[in-house]
């Protein structure tokens, strides 16, 4: 049975957003493993239409770049959305059925498959259907945007936490 994990980067004050900061080069060594690792993404539209960035090559890109971009090539993603009508290389769209989608998914797949993005994520949470938060806590203030939490906050339990690099901490919980 799959395990969903939801990650992402955020500030101290609760926000993700992927413009006002970026990952350290070791922390993204760590996300490329952890690419590698996985066996696929869920995403809703928005970010996977940023995500989208990675099937394309850039000749300005560097060995982790690219490691990541083959990484992220060869899982499959899942893409909820309600406006697109196709998705691109190794993507499959999520109809109406969010709920029973996962729940098959977990059913069917072993491994771990991730959530992109906080919306998605809000959709999930609120279903009960993730089982691991990944903050990977940056020491950045912002003052607003998308918050990770985009919805209910559920009671979790401290799991794990580890330093990345040099000044981010990834804390991993799970439901109460």
């Amino acid at each position: 049975m799959a395990r969903i994990v939801f990650g992402m980067n955020q500030s101290l004050d609760g926000y993700v957003d992927h413009m006002e900061f970026a990952p350290d080069a070791t922390l993204f060594r760590h996300f490329i493993k952890e690419a590698d690792g996985q066996t696929g993404s869920i995403y809703g539209r928005t970010m996977y239409e940023i995500m989208r960035y990675w099937d394309d090559e850039h000749p300005e890109w560097g060995p982790d770049e690219r490691a990541f971009a083959a990484a992220w090539r060869r899982q499959h993603k899942w893409v909820a959305s309600r406006t697109l009508t196709e998705a691109g290389p190794n993507a499959t769209l999520i109809g109406d059925d969010l709920e029973g989608a996962v729940r098959a998914l977990k059913a069917d797949r072993d491994g771990e498959i991730e959530v992109a993005g906080p919306g998605i994520a809000q959709s999930l949470t609120e279903l009960g259907l993730i089982d691991e938060y990944r903050i990977y806590l940056h020491p950045v203030v912002l003052g607003q945007g998308r918050p990770y939490f985009a919805g209910p906050r559920p009671p979790l339990r401290l799991v794990t936490h580890e330093r990345i690099g040099g000044d981010v901490i990834r804390l991993a919980y799970v439901p109460a």
